[in-house]
């Protein structure tokens, strides 16, 4: 049986030659398809996102080296697949091309120039790097009017006053996007900026800044003839600026008054809709790879490899292939990334460099620069210091008597002209001073000065420079002192020609930043650097222990090429570390919430990219997993995951859960000794020393239950807060529900929430039986596991608890309030009594402003009042509000219902 027969609608496609290729018909139903993703029972780290199918090969369609196949040399290894369900609405599918995107054309009503209203509503990675184009009428260069765009995080609008250049007010945009949103930037006036965003464009709208232009538009937006696009791009000289890639529900363009002037509403439009009018009249149409869709995507993966079978008598031939995320095929990667250093430089173009990483048996060091020649060194020890945090293991000088060490590289340059600027940078450590100034790098050029030495000693630095007849021009002494000594240091020596002088600048600055200078000119000319050198008679015995690399020659005075590489990017946040290493291997990946919001993170090592992005994740301890809706990996950033409404909602009593629901109260999760270290630092350690999950024997305790984690953070300080959140997680006292089934070919109604659902996000149990559960259960899904076929569409969610990740929401009336110290009964009450007399144990007293619930003995109760000023106080209060009814004894423990708790 093949899903063509499926009511749920289920299509499998796979993306051949650019176009997604319905081959749903030849997919067997004989095994169940089943699709499964996220964190699987109860792991820590997502597993790949997998779909097992077995298709119908009869014909040898999908045998890849089938000559005959109409496939034949257009799937193999990795072939795109997609699954995809009936969506509730229609949609603009972009995939981020230049030269998709839809279109009208332009007239008088869209040439507006002071009042522009720009309003655009999709999904989109709201705070990736880079710019995303979403709305404008943008085209080349001299056809420019204005646009809306996102980059970086803040949402921009930019016009311009001659076609070109103009104004671009920008602001950040709110934390927090939904997936599916509305922006809106309104320009009022040409004189005003206002920013808005909201569900969706029928509002309410947000506004979250405004800003007062100084006139950046005095005769108003230029008036071009270009199109009005969603989503433009623009790739130039000047910048470049990619379209959206995303879905896209509705967008208008408003002038004056608030009068619509283009309002394309794409969830109107048919799947497969190519053109059509929108209600102010304008005609759009599609152009390239975008398309009009109406489907849910569940899955999309790829294939990565064709296993054939069949049947001796030929009645039958299949190819059992499994799809597979991305995660499969990135965790197969096991070359780890060079070193910052190493990675930085060569990407801002030096004319010379020389990393100096070279291993233990090494006679030269080479360069990743084609007209740099390889770095001959003698009298070192190769590979001899690995102190460089962004670095891999450097040379130390190691000259003996009669052989001193020497240095000397060259590169080729085909100049005769003389550079107007140009630098040497390089990385050195000396542990002390000689008692003599020693010259530690030497440089020759073309210039004025043939040779410039660069001196260390204990009692300060020199600068020398040479003519080419030997003749000391420049002579500068430093008073540089010991801070210079027993750590790295950057050197940064450039020359800058200023008319007929020239001015010669040297700066010293530590790998976190501390940093002294010092320069001056001499009548000359700058010259061209060609070589970067020992002394002519090689280093001294007293400079032995030098340790030397990361020479670069730039014919520039650039600084930039070392910066935040230096100390291997420590303290960057997690998720601005994922996002560039995503950005620098062109690895697919989305924040779904803002970098800046993400924990600070340690040095970054020399490790497989996959596992670097990893170690980012844990550091900060949101979820990595893959996306849904495209072939990329997702991080959700933990600050995301607190104090959430759920996103599903399922009765008990209602028959929405299947059996088996099974809640286990068991010791599998709990962690009450906890030691949290910092990578190549201290660690804090932290105990539950009372309580039902302390460390305590039993009764009193459970007995000891210990962790250790390692994590890569900036400072020693974070492990004291992430050890007590981590013990935190490990002693909440609730069941686990692992499994959560639910049969949405029986229940139908759910099927949107379902599908809307990712993992981190909330479900909630309600309608339990009061004996399993008095109080709504609240659930975090980690992963997942649907199984599909005709008329049979079951997912079972993977969860945790998700009341350790109700934290305290300022203001808020239900998570505003913090709990008590202590309090309790201070004498026994029956199941109908409205008045409780409680006494505090510890801390102060209750405090009453409105109402809310406290939890006695199991039983939740509303307090409406109270009365006392010391303890004991009265409490009046409206009982059994969770269906629990029973008399409580003097002593039961009195807590807020639902306390406010301190996010990490």
């Amino acid at each position: 049986m093949a899903f063509p027969e499926d009511p749920l609608g289920l299509r499998a496609e796979m993306l051949i030659d650019g176009a997604w290729t319905d081959f749903t018909a030849d997919v067997y139903t004989r095994t169940p398809i089943t699709h499964q993703r996220g964190i699987r029972n109860e792991g820590t780290a997502a597993d790949p996102a997998a779909v097992p199918m077995t298709i119908n090969n009869r014909d040898g369609k999908y045998s890849p080296r089938n000559p005959m196949s109409p496939f034949y040399g257009r799937i193999g290894r990795n072939t795109r697949v997609r699954l995809s369900l009936p969506g509730a609405t229609s949609y603009l599918q972009l995939d981020g091309t230049p030269t998709g995107y839809a279109s009208t054309p332009d007239t008088a009503a869209l040439d507006l120039t002071k009042d522009i209203d720009l309003r655009w509503e999709g999904e989109a990675d709201w705070y990736a790097p880079g710019a995303q184009m979403l709305i404008g009428k943008w085209g080349a260069a001299g056809q420019r009017s204005y646009h809306m765009r996102l980059q970086d995080g803040l949402l921009i609008f930019h016009g311009t006053t001659d076609g070109s250049v103009g104004g671009i007010p920008q602001t950040a945009l709110p934390k927090g996007l939904p997936r599916r949103a509305a922006v809106r930037v309104a320009l009022v006036g040409g004189t005003t900026c206002r920013w808005y965003w909201a569900a969706s464009l029928d509002g309410p709208w947000t506004q979250f800044a405004e800003l007062a232009l100084t006139n950046p538009f005095p005769n108003g937006v230029f008036v071009g003839t270009a199109p009005l696009l969603i989503a433009p791009s623009q790739a130039d000289a000047v910048a470049t600026r990619p379209p959206v890639a995303g879905r896209i529900y509705r967008a208008e363009v408003r002038g004056a008054s608030g009068v619509v002037v283009a309002a394309p509403n794409f969830t109107a439009q048919p799947a497969g809709t190519t053109s059509f009018t929108d209600s102010a009249g304008r005609p759009w149409t599609l152009s390239g790879t975008a398309v009009i869709r109406d489907r849910v995507d569940r899955f999309i993966g790829e294939i990565s490899e064709w296993p054939q079978k069949w049947e001796p008598s030929g009645a039958d031939a299949w190819v059992p292939v499994q799809a597979a995320g991305i995660l499969r095929r990135l965790g197969q990667g096991t070359k780890a990334l060079q070193s910052s250093l190493r990675r930085r430089i060569p990407s801002y173009g030096p004319m010379a460099y020389w990393p100096m990483e070279e291993g233990e048996a090494a006679t030269q060091a080479y360069s990743p620069i084609a007209t740099a020649n390889p770095m001959l060194l003698t009298g070192v020890r190769w590979a001899a210091d690995s102190s460089l945090p962004s670095s891999g293991p450097l040379p130390i000088l190691d000259g003996k008597d009669g052989a001193p060490a020497t240095l000397s590289a060259t590169f080729r340059n085909t100049s005769t002209t003389s550079w107007p600027a140009w630098s040497v940078q390089f990385m050195y450590r000396l542990d002390k001073g000689p008692t003599t100034r020693r010259t530690f790098l030497r440089i020759v050029t073309t210039g004025t000065v043939r040779d410039w030495y660069i001196q260390t000693g204990a009692d300060g630095s020199n600068i020398i420079g040479r003519n080419s007849d030997g003749d000391t021009i420049v002579s500068q002494g430093l008073a540089t002192g010991p801070d210079l000594f027993g750590k790295w240091v950057r050197v940064h020596f450039s020359l800058v020609q200023e008319g007929s002088l020239a001015r010669f600048t040297i700066t010293w600055s530590d790998i976190n930043g501390s940093a002294g200078q010092f320069n001056t000119t001499f009548t000359g000319v700058t010259g061209r650097p060609t070589a970067v050198t020992s002394p002519p008679d090689g280093y001294t015995t007293d400079l032995n222990g030098l340790a030397l690399g990361h020479i670069s020659v730039w014919a520039s005075d650039t600084t930039a090429a070392y910066d935040s590489a230096i100390n291997a990017w420590l303290g960057e946040t997690a998720g601005a570390r994922m996002s560039r290493l995503a950005g620098e291997e062109k690895l697919p990946l989305m924040l779904t919430g803002q970098a800046g919001d993400t924990d600070p993170v340690g040095y970054q090592d020399m490790a497989p990219v996959l596992d670097l992005i990893k170690t980012a994740a844990a550091s900060d301890g949101g979820l990595l997993t893959e996306d849904q809706t495209a072939l990329r990996l997702l991080y959700r950033p933990r600050a995301t995951l607190y104090s959430q409404t759920p996103g599903l909602v399922l009765d008990y009593a209602q028959g929405q859960i299947a059996a088996p629901l099974e809640p286990v109260d068991d010791d599998s999760g709990i962690r009450n000794d906890v030691t949290v270290t910092r990578e190549g630092g201290s660690a804090t350690r932290v105990v539950l020393g009372s309580g039902p999950l302390s460390v305590q024997d039993p009764p009193a305790g459970v007995g000891v239950y210990d962790d250790a984690i390692t994590l890569s953070l900036a400072t020693d300080e974070q492990t004291g807060p992430r050890a007590y959140w981590e013990l935190y997680l490990g002693t909440w006292d609730e069941p686990r529900y692992p499994a959560v089934t639910v049969n949405l070919h029986r229940h139908p109604e759910l099927i949107p929430a379902v599908l809307a659902l990712r993992e981190g996000d909330v479900l909630r149990l309600k309608g339990m039986p009061k004996w399993v559960a008095p109080d709504d259960v609240d659930l975090m899904v980690m992963g997942l596991k649907e199984t599909l076929l005709p008329r049979k569409w079951t997912i079972t969610f993977d969860c945790v608890p998700a009341g350790p990740w109700r934290v305290g929401v300022l203001d808020d009336a239900l998570l505003g309030r913090v709990d008590t110290d202590g309090s309790q009964l201070a004498s026994a009450v029956t199941a109908t009594e409205t008045t409780l007399p409680v006494k505090v144990t510890a801390g102060p007293v209750w405090k009453y402003e409105s109402p809310f619930q406290i939890r006695a003995g199991g039983e939740v109760m509303t307090v409406t009042g109270i009365t006392g000023a010391t303890s004991p106080q009265t409490f009046t209060v409206i009982r059994s509000v969770n269906g629990i009814t029973k008399p409580q004894p003097a002593g039961t423990d009195v807590r807020l219902a639902t306390p406010a708790t301190v996010a990490l």
